[in-house]
């Protein structure tokens, strides 16, 4: 299968980060441009829900008076398998819950015996994948006298049920529903040796001010060099389930409402690692330094512009697979970048005052 800068901006209003320009060793730092659109693909995170105050659907078994059903170790967990795992580590392999096949301990279901009358208890009357995940939540049952059969579980009140019209994210209770990637750095900055007709592309890198800043030594010939050790910038992750996630950005000379396949790529960066803590942003791995010796497509970014395009794909630690449903990486934002002569005084079109260096895109 397969971690900040001063301004964030949500996925529907991400600015577009600067272009900078570098003539041999004169550089001159630019503005930017405005606006992004969200990537194709269908992602596995979907809208959340709304799921209900349950009821007695998808209910996992019917309610039962004898509790001395045979018990088959085997064909305990045959209709109602416990949680998987696919996270960093080992789970361990369940243990089947004691009591019987019909009344195991760990749902406390309805007609099941229990101990001490009026006692009260958490009960679940779903799927165990499905138990406290996204909308699930337990309910309670209270242990009643039942002329009949003693001393039993009575009904489940209160517990939530996954939305039966929903396939993922929170509402289907699935344990991943969404991430956000965010990136301190976004500007590419350019290099010309032959009066601004060729360009070559190259890594910025954050200075101490938090400014994006091309390489401080550029050699008399191209092509360009990154900077010796500095990446060309920090990130963080925030996902509601942990997993292992890889993450690109790639930089194509196009237009982000409309790309096409044949959009050429300037330079492509990825960074991939165990997400640890659901629901904490952390710091991810850096997004590494680049050079771009692919002249034509470096200099009809600068000429005419491009955008950045983030996309994910990875595993949670309970098996959801997050691409684009099909396997591939799911392209999830699209941030557009003005042409370079925005730098110019004045600039040479609109929209060149929405400048910023960092972004932020939502799976």
């Amino acid at each position: 299968m397969r971690a900040l800068a001063r301004c964030w901006v949500p996925l529907r209003f991400s600015l577009l980060p600067a272009l900078v320009l570098a003539t041999g060793a004169a550089l001159a730092i630019g503005c930017g441009a405005s606006g992004s659109t969200p990537g194709g693909g269908n992602g596995d995170a979907g809208d959340a829900g709304h799921g209900g105050d349950g009821g007695i659907g998808n209910q996992d078994g019917p309610v039962v008076g004898d509790a001395h059903s045979p018990f088959d170790p085997d064909a305990f967990w045959a209709d109602d398998p416990p949680p998987p795992w696919c996270g960093p580590g080992d789970a361990g392999a369940p243990q089947p819950p004691g009591g019987t096949f019909d009344c195991p301990d760990d749902k406390n279901r309805q007609g099941c015996p229990c101990d001490t009358e009026g006692a009260q208890e958490a009960c679940w009357p779903g799927k165990r994948v499905n138990r406290g995940l996204g909308i699930c939540k337990d309910g309670t049952t209270t242990c009643i006298d039942n002329d009949e059969f003693g001393l039993v579980w009575g009904p489940c009140q209160g517990y939530v049920l996954p939305d039966p019209t929903a396939t993922k994210g929170k509402a289907a209770c699935k344990c991943f529903s969404a991430g956000q990637w965010k990136i301190a750095n976004l500007s590419p900055c350019f290099v010309t040796w032959d009066n601004k007709t060729t360009y070559y592309g190259v890594s910025t890198f954050i200075d101490g001010a938090g400014k994006a800043q091309c390489p401080t030594s550029i050699p008399g010939t191209p092509p360009p060099t990154a900077e010796p050790g500095k990446p060309w910038s920090t990130d963080t992750l925030l996902v509601d389930c942990a997993g292992h996630f890889r993450l690109c950005y790639a930089l194509r000379a196009g237009t982000a409402a409309t790309p096409l396949p044949s959009d050429c790529e300037l330079a492509k960066v990825c960074i991939e690692a165990d997400y640890v803590t659901a629901d904490v942003e952390q710091a991810f791995p850096d997004l590494p330094s680049w050079v771009s010796t692919n002249t034509a497509c470096a200099t009809q970014f600068a000429k005419t512009g491009g955008y950045g395009e983030m996309s994910v794909d990875g595993l949670s630690v309970r098996c959801d697979e997050v691409d684009d449903g099909t396997g591939q990486p799911y392209v999830f934002n699209r941030v557009q970048y003005c042409p370079l002569c925005c730098n110019e005084n004045p600039p040479c079109t609109t929209g060149c005052d929405n400048c910023n260096q960092g972004g932020s895109g939502t799976f």
